[in-house]
């Protein structure tokens, strides 16, 4: 995910395709009298469908192409054939792509797994034929239904990363090194604040050719919640994680403030957030000794924590297993 390439909130414009108009044909052939009407119905109106792939990661390809436009349905014809359905239009989306009404903010559906498929606007409905009308006191009907019109409307679309594990911590707290460690993600590392600009996701291996996606979002700072720093607009990526991992430096003034400030901006986000799993690991620990470990061990906060070094590899396996029972756990 290049960061100048990672698009997760767009907004469209759509129209799905009129229907035909029914046919008002009577039928006129040499030897057949009083053929009566055989008009046939018109064809509906292309769809907009919202379609999921899972080798998407990004709503970029909708950044520079946001008004979708279905076909329309054909007129239909004599010998009550009915006309040719619109063309409609397939917009491919990441999985975890929420669609919402511009408009009015209602959230109309979402997509999560691989093909699948919702209607995002209704193409407008074709219109009878007139053989459709005849009865015994009517047995020549002259006229038959116009296609519906199609439906406009904005839609947007808002990508929310679809991960096991989501790393939450302050700038340089050590996410992405983590991320770059234990998966074959590259996110940007450098020694400053606010090094990643955009959610990166890794896949982590696991024993016996196991695996789970852990997310990386950009670090939070105190007032997240409230828009400062990059936090509030990516924090919606960790709404989809089963459970959430706590990085905080060894080197902190304070651990368990630290992370009770974070906790309160999730809260503060949403409030739901507070129900998924959560585990702590304290990082850069390379320079630790035992001693050290455990005078921190005695005021930290109570829930499961391990002592970790991305940069020496220490504590990483005693990481990914306690990873893995919460998965285990969170999916009985």
């Amino acid at each position: 995910m290049a960061g100048s390439n990672f698009v997760d909130y767009v907004k469209i414009f759509c129209r799905s395709g009129k229907g035909g108009a029914g046919s008002a044909h009577l039928r006129r052939e040499k030897f057949v009298a009083m053929g009566g009407p055989d008009g046939g119905d018109g064809g509906r109106g292309g769809h907009i469908i919202v379609r999921g792939n899972r080798n998407t990661w990004t709503l970029l390809h909708l950044k520079y192409k946001r008004h979708i436009f279905a076909g329309h349905g054909e007129s239909g014809s004599k010998q009550r054939s009915t006309g040719a359905d619109g063309e409609d239009r397939v917009i491919e989306v990441p999985l975890g792509t929420i669609a919402k009404d511009a408009e009015t903010g209602e959230v109309l559906f979402e997509i999560t797994e691989h093909d699948q498929e919702r209607i995002l606007v209704k193409g407008g409905r074709g219109g009878l034929g007139n053989w459709n009308f005849k009865s015994a006191t009517n047995q020549t009907p002259r006229y038959a239904q116009p296609g519906e019109d199609g439906i406009e409307m904005a839609a947007v679309l808002e990508l929310k990363v679809l991960a096991d594990v989501g790393l939450v911590g302050f700038p340089n707290a050590g996410k992405s090194t983590l991320l770059s460690v234990v998966s074959a993600a590259k996110p940007e590392i450098a020694d400053y604040p606010f090094t990643t600009l955009v959610p990166n996701l890794g896949i982590v291996s696991y024993r016996e050719h196991q695996s789970f996606a852990m997310a990386d979002i950009p670090g939070i700072i105190e007032g997240a919640s409230e828009g400062k720093g990059l936090g509030i607009r990516f924090l919606r990526h960790i709404e989809r994680n089963s459970i959430l991992l706590f990085l905080v430096p060894a080197d902190a003034e304070d651990i368990k403030n630290e992370y009770q400030i974070l906790l309160n901006e999730l809260k503060q986000y949403n409030p739901e957030l507070l129900d998924k799993g959560r585990m702590l690991a304290i990082s850069k620990c390379d320079m630790l000794d035992e001693e050290l470990m455990e005078e921190i061990k005695s005021d930290l906060p109570d829930l499961p924590h391990v002592f970790i070094s991305s940069v020496a590899n220490k504590g990483i396996t005693e990481l990914k297993d306690m990873i893995w029972e919460q998965l285990m756990a969170a999916n009985e």
